[in-house]
């Protein structure tokens, strides 16, 4: 007897039911939105989590980012951004596609970043901010860029800068004219690496690469509430940077988190062929930099103020206060804190500059080949194209003739001139003599100047020690004086001790918390 279609479906209706439900759970999962991705102080970490979630691609992450670039660098005035990575999507595209086929992420993989434009990029215009430099692409990637390129990162975009370097006050550039602070579009970014500062403050990118010769990484990184790492002398390679002094510069990471910057040191230091100082590193760098991100790292330690840096000029009255109730939390978190003083403190920072940029800038413009747009300095101030503000600048170094060494100082030695390791004892036996771990001061004993206030220029404690000694100094938000303004506090090390002082501004910054993102400046709306 022939079953009834009825009895038919009876049999076949489980496994039907079972398969259907099947196909519908896993048409459901494909459709169920990712989580959304605050790009808003998005970390290293997060962005990592966020892929391995599969809650956003890094095509997708770099494409938020390229958008805040252009809602929200040139429409507010900001101008921290020279030129965008025309390729950023491309290598985003493929970092995807290597996470697919391997399952595991580099160290910095699609960690957008923003590179200062004094760093050879061999694939996006490196100018040093200066008009005569426009379109010049080197022939292969600066040390570090190279070294966060290996790890995954992508250059995301090219960051306005005072024109080669020169002012520690201000970011203006005869090719981007000048980046305002994000804090108060009134006010300065300082200099340098203003453009880095600038746009890693307002999440234009994860976080940012700048050079320092005297302030211009830990300037603009407390005027902008950040977190900047000016490293030992000789531990970071400086090869493929446009030179100020090349004796003093030093590049290095300018992030929102103490954690995000160390995650990029650990990357960048060590020990370059390029850069003979770098001989200096071996033997220097530890298994890894993260494994100092203590969160009890004040707790036991010894902080030694620097009141001849705290009492500089005329020191504002809100920033002063923020620096002492930075003292009280790094007590309140265990720390013990003491006044440190330096013998011949005041004569040994006296006559440590030393004039070399013609040299250094030659040498550097002769690395090019023949595709340099200029080939000396003399052909550069022919040319005219460079920002009024630095004109006596560029007609002082070209008065210099030959090598400038002077009053004992011997210029084409970085390391090992007289001079400085004087001054770097004088600084080690004070810290040993009173037994601190590191010593303490703000950044700046003033707030941002105004736009255009070159006379508001005063309070900058970055020049003082560390580019003369060679001594690492990190920078780190200390919180805001009026008008929403960041102030930074400077922790100064001994040299290569780098571990300690990452505990100690983890352990404040963990302390303390006082990051906030710039008003005007939020989540964009999908």
């Amino acid at each position: 007897m022939m079953p009834t279609i009825r009895t038919q479906r009876t049999m076949y209706s489980q496994p039907l039911l079972v398969l259907l439900g099947v196909v519908i759970l896993s048409l459901f999962t494909q459709c169920t939105p990712k989580k959304p991705l605050i790009v808003e102080e998005l970390t290293i970490a997060q962005i990592h989590q966020a892929i391995q979630n599969k809650d956003c691609s890094c095509e997708e992450l770099v494409q938020k980012y390229l958008d805040r670039i252009e809602t929200y660098d040139q429409p507010t005035g900001m101008n921290a951004i020279v030129v965008v990575n025309p390729k950023a999507l491309e290598k985003a595209r493929k970092l995807d596609q290597e996470f697919i086929e391997t399952g595991k992420l580099r160290k910095l993989h699609c960690v957008p970043m923003i590179v200062k434009d004094n760093y050879d990029t061999h694939d996006i215009q490196t100018a040093g901010g200066s008009l005569a430099m426009k379109g010049s692409l080197p022939p292969d990637d600066a040390y570090q860029v190279r070294k966060i390129r290996e790890a995954g990162a992508i250059v995301l975009a090219k960051s306005n800068m005072a024109e080669w370097a020169f002012s520690p006050m201000v970011s203006i550039s005869s090719i981007a004219g000048e980046t305002k602070n994000p804090y108060n579009l009134e006010h300065t970014t300082a200099g340098s690496s203003g453009g880095t500062a600038a746009a890693v403050a307002a999440n234009l990118g994860t976080i940012g690469l700048g050079t320092d010769t005297g302030n211009s990484i830990r300037g603009p990184s407390s005027h902008n509430a950040l977190v900047g790492l000016r490293s030992t002398l000789g531990l970071t390679s400086r090869d493929g940077i446009i030179p100020l002094y090349l004796r003093n510069d030093v590049g290095g990471p300018m992030g929102r988190t103490v954690e995000d910057a160390v995650r990029v040191f650990e990357v960048i230091a060590g020990y370059d062929p390029a850069d003979p100082l770098t001989e200096n590193a071996q033997g220097q760098v530890p298994k890894n930099y993260t494994q100092y991100l203590q969160k009890d790292g004040l707790k036991g330690a010894r902080i030694g103020i620097m009141k001849a840096l705290t009492e500089i000029g005329e020191p504002s009255e809100e920033i002063l206060a923020l620096f002492n109730q930075a003292v009280a939390d790094m007590e309140k978190a265990g720390a013990t804190v003491v006044e440190v003083e330096i013998e011949s403190f005041d004569s040994l920072r006296q006559n440590q500059w030393c004039p070399m940029f013609k040299v250094d800038l030659e040498n550097y413009l002769a690395s090019l080949g023949e595709s340099a747009p200029v080939k000396t300095l003399d052909e550069l101030i022919a040319t005219g194209k460079y920002s009024g503000y630095i004109e006596n600048n560029l007609k002082y170094f070209q008065g210099i003739e030959g090598d400038p060494s002077a009053d004992g100082i011997k210029c084409q030695d970085a390391y090992n001139d007289a001079h400085r390791i004087a001054f770097r004892d004088a600084v080690h036996v004070a810290m040993d003599e009173n037994d601190v771990d590191a010593l303490i001061y703000p950044s700046w004993n003033n707030p941002p100047a105004k736009i255009g206030d070159f006379s508001g220029y005063k309070g900058d404690n970055s020049q003082i020690i560390s580019p003369h000694t060679g001594q690492p100094a990190f920078t780190i938000p200390m919180g805001y004086s009026t008008g929403n303004l960041p102030a930074g506090i400077q922790f100064l090390g001994r040299m290569f001790d780098e571990p300690t002082l990452i505990k100690l501004i983890y352990s404040y910054e963990q302390a303390s918390l006082h990051r906030m993102t710039p008003k005007g400046f939020g989540e964009l709306e999908e």
